[in-house]
């Protein structure tokens, strides 16, 4: 599977919110999440376009490759996402601690972490469900995100109905770096 995502920076997080909640998205409560992003021990992951993140997503903890972005429109990748168990009495937190210490143990690097509140919610749209996030991303801001997971042959449909939904809401041009590139250029000195 593909995941197919726009996202837009929000200078307005309560008209979005209601533009959405007119067009019948349901909001479903807010979530922190922490992603921790990592370094191969002998391939650039910044070089050939994929990353490898743990991401603590309120009370369970998952695995996510994301393979090299395909095209110019949409950040659409190939996409691997596998649930991490969360040892009885142990939390998410130490979960995500110890798969870090197990990465670390052969060869991975952490790099960065994104933090971030996430009020998700499902938008019907044109016969999909579309997934949407505000996003409230420690140092970086308030953010939309569209996405739909579509096989290979459903990635130009995909792409039609976020944009037209994009469209419909007034967004602007949409943000193609992700979360950890943008923060990976904020941190960099000038």
């Amino acid at each position: 599977m593909f995941e197919v995502e726009l996202k837009y920076p929000l200078s307005d997080v309560a008209a979005t919110t209601a533009s959405l909640e007119r067009l019948s998205a349901r909001f479903r409560p807010a979530i922190e999440q922490t992603a921790r992003y990592f370094a191969h021990p002998s391939r650039d992951f910044a070089r050939v376009d994929e990353a490898l993140r743990l991401r603590r997503d309120g009370a369970t903890v998952v695995v996510t490759w994301k393979g090299p972005r395909l095209g110019a429109g949409a950040k659409t990748r190939r996409e691997i996402e596998l649930p991490v168990e969360v040892a009885a009495g142990q939390g998410p937190a130490a979960t995500l601690d110890r798969w870090t210490e197990l990465l670390e143990a052969l060869g991975f690097r952490a790099v960065r972490e994104v933090v971030k509140t996430r009020r998700p919610a499902r938008l019907p749209w044109q016969g999909a469900e579309v997934e949407v996030a505000i996003d409230t991303v420690a140092h970086l801001g308030d953010f939309l995100e569209l996405e739909l997971m579509a096989g290979e042959g459903q990635l130009p449909v995909a792409l039609s109905c976020l944009a037209s939904v994009a469209a419909e809401l007034g967004c602007g041009e949409p943000e193609r770096r992700s979360y950890l590139e943008m923060l990976l250029a904020v941190d960099r000195p000038r």
